[in-house]
């Protein structure tokens, strides 16, 4: 699979698909995309990378959508909650999710030049982790994935 985020692609349509299919989740469950969480999703959406929380609050700010954390914080919950954002840990920030609706594990890559993040399939790394865990006798709930380096983009132009 590509890291889009470290490719050139048509940013304007990746945008546009990943708030199409977000809707449609969204609608398929019943819940709706309120205004402030559309915007909040928008924002995440803007730019291949993370965001943290306060950043995201004063961009919906700047938007007339209030200035109270809880506006934010809620508004990131909620696409958290169904799949349509990632907390990427590592950062304390949130970004949005590159398969919206689909249940699936996922691993992030973290460029520390640019601050670009792309995510990845986990599946198999999630599968080997597990087998190790169990030969362990342990349970896995919940895993995050996050690895750090250098994109293309920064490597060849050092702006490490």
């Amino acid at each position: 699979m590509s890291a889009t985020a470290f490719e050139p692609h048509d940013h304007r349509r990746c945008v546009h698909s990943a708030l199409e299919r977000a809707e449609a989740v969204v609608r398929q469950r019943g819940l709706r995309l309120t205004p402030v969480r559309r915007r909040t999703l928008e924002i995440l959406l803007e730019r291949h990378g993370a965001m943290g929380a306060y950043d995201v609050l004063q961009r919906l700010s700047d938007d007339g959508f209030g200035h109270q954390p809880p506006v934010a914080y809620r508004a990131l919950e909620f696409l958290v909650e169904n799949g349509l954002a990632h907390r990427i840990r590592r950062l304390n920030a949130f970004a949005a999710c590159a398969h919206p609706g689909e249940d699936h594990d996922a691993a992030f890559l973290i460029c520390r030049g640019c601050d670009a993040v792309a995510e990845l399939p986990a599946a198999p790394i999630r599968a080997a982790l597990e087998a190790r865990a169990t030969e362990a006798g342990f349970v896995v709930e919940r895993t995050s994935l996050e690895a750090v380096g250098l994109c293309t983009t920064c490597r060849d132009g050092g702006r490490a």
